[in-house]
């Protein structure tokens, strides 16, 4: 377990809680914070001894999203000029692949995620809040994606949004742009708890403690069952949740026989 200057990694018992560090940049996501985000994830996941995680963030926001910054202008001409697109063009695609593996892992591992967001959660940081299990909303809470007024599409983080509300306040947020305050994400489902900026952490915290204290393979088996049966059909839904329930009947069997 090691911090990184843009991610700070703390355990507080059997909850690890990872904090976005780069406050200058309202947390935006760059190359080292993504990767060390994704690689905390799936390290906490494969810690026995971490039974929840909370993501949170450091300084005033949570995340403003991608950082723009990274990628910058090209001045050059002629050959360098198509170099540097060329190379510019690698860079998002390899960008846009750790993006989506990011996001992805949230549904993928088997620990409970709890969010806890304040301020800005923009574009890829409402993204990340979303892909959280569970979401604890500061007052100060701003949620959106204005990507549309940029010109650009509010992508990767859409396939989450769709899920979590309906189709026209879905669209509402991702066409209009405009952001959604804690009590108004609270309303549409995105956040399970709103409390005061300062009560924030200790709330998620106390949420994920709760949490770490079930049956890890019951939880892991629940995470996953949920997921599953998120947008299957509903016969398709009731026979994997049957393969679930048959599978921990029998798991539970073979732990009372070991004892």
């Amino acid at each position: 377990m090691t911090s990184t200057d843009s991610l700070l990694i703390e355990d507080r018992a059997a909850v690890r809680v990872l904090t976005m560090n780069r406050p200058d940049k309202r947390n935006a996501l760059n190359n080292e914070l993504t990767h060390a985000l994704l690689a905390a994830l799936q390290t906490a996941d494969r810690d026995p001894s971490v039974k929840a995680i909370v993501l949170a963030g450091a300084g005033k926001s949570f995340c403003a999203g991608a950082d723009v910054n990274e990628f910058g202008g090209f001045v050059n001409s002629g050959d360098s000029a198509n170099a540097n697109a060329n190379s510019a063009a690698q860079a998002a695609l390899d960008r846009a692949h750790l993006t989506t593996n990011l996001h992805r892992v949230f549904s993928q591992i088997a620990k409970p995620v709890v969010g806890a967001a304040h301020g800005y959660a923009m574009g890829g940081g409402a993204g990340l809040a979303l892909a959280c299990d569970m979401l604890v909303a500061g007052v100060s809470l701003k949620l959106g994606y204005p990507e549309l007024k940029h010109g650009i599409v509010a992508a990767i983080v859409m396939a989450n949004l769709v899920r979590q509300v309906g189709r026209k306040a879905a669209f509402e947020l991702v066409s209009l742009g405009e952001a959604a305050d804690a009590q108004r994400a609270l309303a549409l489902g995105l956040a399970n708890r709103v409390v005061a900026d300062d009560a924030m952490l200790d709330t998620a915290v106390g949420i994920a403690e709760r949490l770490a204290v079930f049956d890890a393979p019951a939880m892991a088996a629940t995470k996953r069952l949920f997921h599953r049966v998120a947008d299957l059909p509903l016969q398709q839904a009731l026979d994997a949740s049957l393969d679930t329930n048959l599978m921990m009947r029998s798991f539970r069997k073979e732990r009372a026989n070991d004892k």
